[in-house]
């Protein structure tokens, strides 16, 4: 038993603490490493996402439980994924993706490299 604040016992001890970007639950298998990975939804617009597990993920999406942008876009595809060394490159990967402009994240899409003016949308100060 363990005593609580409260002076009450509790027959389990709290959960361990995690630190901010660990996995909740047990670790992903071994080989699946973080990706960036772009939907194509039902109304032809893109979605940029960052995942550790593209299974699950996609799956979440499926059943419109993911991202509150595809809930209401449904059926969606994977037409793109690139892996990233990390949660922090992958996240900064999907930033840069997120600020292209359509073009160019066709281009990506297609397999194509993009213009070099195309690169990133511009944005107000």
């Amino acid at each position: 038993m363990v005593r609580t604040k409260r002076g009450v016992a509790s027959p389990t001890p709290p959960p361990a603490r995690r630190r901010r970007g660990q996995p909740v639950g047990p670790r992903a298998p071994a080989g699946r490493g973080w990706l960036v990975y772009v939907l194509r939804c039902a109304d032809g617009s893109l979605y940029t996402g960052a995942t550790n597990d593209l299974p699950r993920r996609l799956a979440v999406h499926a059943l419109g439980r993911g991202a509150r942008y595809t809930r209401s876009r449904l059926p969606v595809a994977l037409v793109y994924d690139e892996p990233a060394r990390g949660r922090g490159a992958a996240l900064r990967r999907e930033a840069a993706i997120k600020r292209l402009a359509r073009p160019a994240k066709l281009a990506l899409v297609d397999g194509r490299s993009p213009r070099p003016g195309a690169r990133a949308r511009r944005t107000a100060r």
